[in-house]
């Protein structure tokens, strides 16, 4: 069975920074993208960043654009998610996916496997 599991969120003053990680185990397919995704209270899930395991193709939200870097260190099976400059409308639980098949990464419909989530606030 496939974990993830999320780290790295907390309390945090508009403008600062948090890095949230996550460790997967037992990911053995040969093609996946990581994502992030986030929802805030009252709000439908939505796509945050992803990255492929193999390298290449990252890809941001507008919101999140030239703030947030999504990595991946191979050898830790972990991916991050470095986020700068944060603004309250960030304010959300965080969560990390895997996708093993097809479709687009930019739906979490298309995810196979979700951590638990890790809450971010910022306040103002």
């Amino acid at each position: 069975q496939v974990q993830l599991v999320e780290s790295g969120g907390g309390l945090v003053q508009a403008g600062d920074s948090l890095r949230l990680s996550c460790a997967a185990s037992r990911l053995t397919f040969s093609s996946i993208t990581m994502g992030w995704f986030r929802q805030a209270p009252g709000k439908a899930r939505e796509f945050v960043s992803c990255i492929r395991w193999s390298g290449g193709n990252r890809y941001y939200a507008d919101s999140v654009k030239g703030r947030f870097t999504i990595s991946r260190d191979n050898a830790q099976n972990t991916v991050y998610l470095q986020m700068n400059s944060l603004k309250p409308e960030d304010t959300a639980v965080y969560y990390c996916a895997a996708k093993v098949g097809v479709g687009s990464p930019l739906s979490d419909r298309n995810y196979d496997y979700w951590g638990q989530g890790t809450q971010v606030t910022v306040s103002s």
